[in-house]
């Protein structure tokens, strides 16, 4: 046992490479599943979230003191059984054996496809923000591709955990899906294992060390991490729209989620009246935050972050502005949403991502400076351009490199089903989401069927003068530009 796993008790290291075994034993049996059992399998899937609706929502509120019902139905639920519904509609186009070109000149009457076939098994390691989401939504595509799954749940997730590795073997058998709870260590055993695929989502941090971890294995990753994601407002855009939209992202899940607005910038002319405009919207939909609709920061680690990024900000002469009529209770541990402008660079709200419902505001005189402060820094995990302008949107979507993009909205790209997601560099690689899900969850395999007849049979050595004409002729006609 590695030092670092001190705290992982012998049982459950056997019970995880057991568990894998198993699958892989049942992977090997049955290494092609037909179509009609991946619809089978998606089908169990949403029908152990239905079942287990409520359960699955207490369980989540739970975890976080106090995690609001309608956020836990829209994010959690909806969003997942949806893409259920739209993988089970697409996955025979999916699985299709696709035909790919040949080249005449040399392997005339031979055949190329591309199939494809399952990895095998996958290891999905999940955050506590969204444990539904980001766990069904993984295993949406790996069983679309035909895969088995392992889920290792986040040690902020203990009683959604346990209820999952409660009903499970309701609906799959442990040799097609197991989930497993964190009691310490058992992060660093998942990731060690030999899996065909990792999954992670979280931070950068732990997706260094999971990728560490599975580098020794040559196991390839899919990581989906975070980053400080800007939102960009146009002057000549309506600013009330826009904070209205800004400002409801930033209020959902308390502010934690990967993909949330971390800074905003403001033309110069409008940095007051978008100070007002978001004390206004958040007084207005946020009235009482120790309201069951408004969501808990989820431990006191994550609170006593908030308040000292909050309080480096102060010290360091930023202007912060409580967008709310309350204070933080820590009890609750619900943290009002506040606003930060006048940083500077030495600040924490400037350089780590804050994760909660904290915002930065910046302001800008042109695009330009925009352009070159996003640049010079880490690519964020998305950018939120708002402008009617499409040649200035353009601009932006050509300039600044995220790992997605949604033009006068926030967010809501992570829903389009029939669009990949995914970071790039710093906030993440690969990507899931509908077909680039089967895709990333799929060994897309090369198939070249000869002829019968090969023309080669000509060309073999000892190479004379018919095989030099030959090659000679043939570098020419390649040679042409």
């Amino acid at each position: 046992m590695n030092a670092v796993n001190e705290n992982l008790t012998p049982d459950i290291a056997n019970m995880l490479n057991a568990t894998f075994q198993k699958q892989r034993s049942a992977y090997l049996a049955n290494p092609t599943p037909e179509y009609k059992q991946r619809i089978e399998d998606l089908k169990n899937l949403k029908r152990m979230l239905v079942d287990q609706q409520d359960k699955i929502i207490q369980a989540i509120s739970q975890d976080y003191g106090n995690r609001s019902t309608h956020e836990s139905l829209f994010a959690e639920f909806i969003a997942t059984l949806d893409s259920i519904d739209d993988a089970r509609k697409r996955l025979k186009k999916w699985m299709k054996v696709q035909k790919r070109h040949v080249d005449i000149t040399m392997f005339f009457g031979a055949k190329n496809r591309v199939i494809p076939q399952p990895l095998g098994v996958v290891g999905i390691i999940v955050p506590w923000n969204f444990p539904v989401n980001l766990s069904f939504g993984p295993l949406i595509s790996a069983f679309s591709a035909g895969n088995r799954a392992m889920v290792k749940m986040s040690e902020n997730s203990v009683a959604l955990s346990r209820l999952l590795q409660d009903v499970v073997g309701n609906y799959f058998p442990e040799e097609k899906l197991a989930f497993f709870e964190e009691t310490g260590g058992v992060g660093i055993e998942f990731s060690q294992i030999p899996f065909d695929l990792i999954f992670f989502t979280g931070s950068g941090q732990t997706g260094r060390a999971v990728m560490a971890s599975a580098a020794k294995n040559l196991t390839p990753v899919i990581l989906e991490l975070g980053g400080k994601a800007p939102a960009i407002i146009d002057p000549d855009f309506p600013l009330e729209k826009a904070v209205e939209r800004i400002m409801f992202v930033k209020q959902f899940n308390a502010g934690q989620i990967c993909v949330n607005v971390d800074y905003v910038f403001v033309h110069e002319s409008q940095k007051e009246a978008f100070i007002e405009a978001a004390k206004a919207w958040v007084q207005k939909h946020v009235p009482d935050i120790e309201s069951v609709d408004y969501t808990s920061i989820i431990d006191d680690r994550s609170v006593q972050r908030l308040k000292a990024t909050v309080d480096d900000a102060k010290e360091k002469g930023a202007r912060v502005v409580n967008l709310c009529n309350q204070e933080l209770n820590e009890e609750t541990r619900k943290f009002p949403v506040t606003l930060i402008t006048d940083m500077t660079e030495d600040m924490t709200i400037a350089t780590r991502e804050t994760f909660g419902p904290l915002i930065g505001l910046r302001t800008y005189k042109n695009s330009s400076e925009v352009i070159e402060y996003v640049g010079e820094r880490d690519r964020p995990l998305a950018m939120y351009p708002f402008t009617n302008d499409k040649k200035l949107a353009d601009r932006y979507i050509d300039r600044i490199m995220s790992g997605g993009v949604c033009v006068n909205d926030a967010l809501l790209h992570v829903a389009q089903h029939d669009m990949p997601f995914g970071g790039v560099g710093p906030s993440g690689m690969g990507h899931y989401h509908g077909y680039e899900g089967f895709i990333a969850l799929s060994k897309m395999r090369p198939v070249f069927y000869q002829a019968s007849f090969s023309f080669l049979k000509f060309l073999a050595p000892p190479y004379g003068n018919f095989a030099t004409r030959v090659y000679n002729l043939l570098m020419k006609l390649k040679s042409r530009v």
